[in-house]
């Protein structure tokens, strides 16, 4: 399954936040937009959210962007 995430970085805390208006999933971030730290959260909150193993979450397109594009493997 893929799906499209509008990131927002440097957040208080690590969440799904919602849908938004284009059924993209707004998901808040603590980490920093450096060196893949905020994707690499985003795929642990993903993750959590759909209830498989970090491994089977990866980012395939929008990797320096605020807009993204996800592969969960396994749903």
């Amino acid at each position: 399954m893929d799906v499209d995430v509008k990131v927002v970085p440097r957040s208080s805390r690590s969440e799904v936040a919602g849908v938004m208006a284009d059924g993209s999933l707004k998901v808040k971030i603590a980490a920093v937009p450096e060196k893949g730290k905020a994707n690499a959260e985003l795929c642990a909150v993903l993750a959590r959210h759909f209830g498989v193993a970090l491994r089977e979450v990866e980012v395939i397109a929008g990797a320096t962007s605020t807009r993204k594009r996800v592969r969960i493997h396994g749903r």
